[in-house]
């Protein structure tokens, strides 16, 4: 039975998931994570010491910023991606938004890799506790109330749907925008205006506040020009959006890139999710749990 998890940097959320794990009986050691003064478990000076007794390696999410480093806000000490995964050859990492370059280093090392954010189950969940704070977001950056404005959100995908049903539920005129016609008639059939992306230019100017969830540069600088100077505008894409950031500056239009949400407004909730899909994962590699 294995019982011995390696983790290795992260943000408060990896913090709560190694308590969790602890609280469950795992013996659990960590490499970057020196300043999470919560945890109890045995925080490591080097990376081989951590990973000694482990053939299960937990990592961050985002496993890298913009960097060829690993994301560890809460250390001091600085860990190149290549480094990790050259000593951590022959064990299963489990990690998210992992870099399509990096499953080539991961083969190269033997490495197992799992991106925990492709998993459908954490998906899902993980797009909860996006679109709370995504309205958490708009409550506090706008001086009006929601309920009664107009509101558009920019792709149907998961989270754009999980989003859209909560601002209706709290009375906002929500507009949904789509490309494919499957999702514009699922938007009407939900009872949200819908929005076919080739009509998106002759609707930008109606909107208090844009959502986007898409990871595609649609808000660009001839789009922003149409939008209302008093809207407030929220990217919840990952890196590099989509949204003109440089013209939505210059415009003067309010807007906030609004990255990894559920680490930063429930990092309890987000290390649950966590757990249970690390947990099936555990399962499906034969690991006893």
């Amino acid at each position: 039975m294995i019982k011995n998890v390696a983790i290795i940097g992260g943000d408060l959320r990896i913090i709560k998931l190694a308590c969790m794990l602890e609280k469950d009986g795992f013996k659990v050691s960590t490499f970057g994570l020196e300043k999470a003064y919560e945890i109890k478990a045995s925080k490591c000076e080097t990376i081989a010491q951590c990973v000694k007794d482990a053939n299960i390696v937990i990592g961050a999410l985002p496993l890298i910023t913009n960097t060829e480093y690993v994301n560890m806000p809460f250390s001091d000490e600085k860990l190149l991606i290549a480094d990790l995964l050259k000593q951590i050859q022959g064990k299963t990492f489990i990690a998210g938004s992992i870099k399509p370059e990096i499953y080539e280093l991961a083969k190269q090392n033997n490495v197992n890799i799992i991106d925990i954010v492709k998993r459908e189950e954490f998906a899902i969940l993980n797009a909860v506790s996006t679109a709370e704070g995504a309205i958490q977001v708009a409550i506090s950056e706008t001086p009006k109330n929601i309920h009664g404005n107009n509101v558009l959100v920019m792709g149907f995908g998961r989270i754009g749907k999980i989003l859209a049903k909560m601002l209706d539920g709290i009375g906002a005129k929500v507009s949904c925008e789509a490309r494919k016609n499957t999702d514009l008639a699922w938007i009407k059939a939900y009872g949200y205006i819908p929005v076919n992306l080739n009509q998106l230019k002759e609707n930008l100017n109606q909107y208090d506040i844009i959502i986007n969830t898409i990871p595609y540069m649609l808000l660009d600088k001839e789009n922003l020009e149409l939008v209302k100077k008093d809207a407030l505008i929220i990217d919840l894409a990952s890196n590099p959006g989509g949204v003109d950031r440089t013209a939505v500056k210059e415009l003067g239009i309010k807007f906030v890139w609004a990255l990894s949400l559920p680490g930063k407004v429930s990092p309890v909730t987000s290390a649950e999710f966590m757990k249970e899909t690390v947990y099936n994962i555990f399962n499906e590699i034969n690991v006893t749990i």
